[in-house]
């Protein structure tokens, strides 16, 4: 969402020659972009866990059968 508002203002910025405004866009939008890339390996860190986390739990409940 932020990438996106950072765009607009950016767009605004050039339209109205407000340098101001223009760059406040081009920051928001990096800004933006940081945030979603963190949040995807966020996600994909909790997937990754999970995933590990049955696989331990597969070969505990194995060694026990195995006992």
């Amino acid at each position: 969402m932020g990438k996106i508002k950072g765009k607009l203002k950016e767009a605004e910025g050039r339209l109205t020659g407000d340098k101001v405004r223009q760059t406040q866009g081009k920051v928001e939008s990096a800004a933006g972009t940081v945030a979603g890339k963190v949040k995807r390996g966020v996600r994909k860190a909790k997937a990754a866990k999970a995933v590990l986390s049955t696989r331990v739990g597969r070969k505990a409940a194995a060694a026990k059968v195995m006992k």
